[in-house]
């Protein structure tokens, strides 16, 4: 270790060796790859910039609702795969508090779901009684009806050895979440294949009586992106796995947030042929139309 006192005292000689020591220590870290979750705790903190910073009064008040809804997918998306990284890295982080939630609407008609222990003869031989139980309310969407399904679960105890039994929580695409699947896959399936931003899904969602804001809407669709990860790579494991594949690229229109501006990006799609058995497209979203892109999809 050389102490800024000592640099007067050193010859030229130690200091070149010293000045090489450490360009070549600055080029050796240069060439190391970020760990991913320092890439990607850098990309939540962007993401964060980009959705609350001052935004360019150009955007209409459409641009700014599709932005911030993606802004907001994006930054759970990515919360998401940090609390992955840091679940198996590591101790679980400390739990941020969460905003209080508003109860689920009283009108909305409800489905109570039972859990039980399937037994309620502990092993000691003796009944054991109900002294209680747990309810979590979940939102679900039947086509045109919302309604609140009441998973209750049983407290059982046996008398003799104190010991509480109770039905464990089944699990869910977003954990401690409101919706159910079906909720999900609606909120998916009208933003992606029926071009209905969450914008207008809020609104919908007001008319038949609850309230959803657009940033949660975002989360959950961020959430379900980062679940449905691996259904995509075994797409993608399926596709490359054909001895012909089919590619083509569309360009869209991609806005820089904080310039009003737009560039040219593309949505290249890879596909078996038309009469192979696998009936499935792997969309690649990329920033230019370089053969580099393909190569990166293609590898081998």
């Amino acid at each position: 270790m050389i102490t800024p006192e000592q640099l007067p005292h050193m010859s030229a000689d130690e200091l070149r060796q010293l000045v090489s020591s450490l360009l070549q220590t600055v080029a050796a870290r240069e060439g190391e790859a970020p760990p991913p979750i320092d890439k990607l705790t850098h990309e939540n903190a962007y993401l964060k910039r980009l959705k609350f910073a001052a935004q360019s009064e150009r955007f209409s008040a459409e641009q700014r609702s599709l932005l911030g809804e993606t802004l907001d997918e994006d930054l759970q998306a990515v919360s998401d795969e940090i609390a992955q990284l840091k679940s198996t890295d590591g101790p679980a982080p400390r739990v941020k508090e969460q905003p209080k939630r508003q109860p689920l609407p009283a009108n909305l008609p409800r489905v109570e779901i039972q859990h039980e222990p399937e037994a309620t003869t502990y092993s000691c031989g003796c009944e054991m009684k109900r002294i209680g139980e747990d309810a979590a309310e979940k939102l679900d969407y039947q086509p045109g009806v919302f309604s609140v399904q009441r998973h209750i679960r049983g407290k059982w105890v046996c008398a003799k050895c104190q010991t509480l039994i109770q039905a464990p929580v089944e699990a869910h695409i977003i954990d401690k979440g409101i919706p159910t699947t079906g909720l999900l896959a609606l909120v998916l399936v009208a933003k992606f294949a029926d071009h209905l931003p969450l914008y207008r899904q809020e609104a919908i969602f007001g008319r038949a009586g609850v309230a959803i804001p657009r940033s949660t809407l975002g989360a959950w669709v961020g959430s379900c992106g980062v679940q449905l990860q691996p259904l995509v790579d075994a797409l993608k494991a399926d596709i490359l796995s054909h001895s012909v594949i089919h590619a083509d690229e569309t360009p869209v229109q991609m806005l820089k947030p904080g310039t009003g501006k737009t560039h040219r990006a593309y949505l290249w799609a890879y596909a078996a042929g038309a009469f192979e058995d696998t009936k499935a497209v792997v969309y690649d979203f990329c920033d230019s139309r370089a053969g580099e892109n393909a190569k990166l999809f293609l590898g081998d």
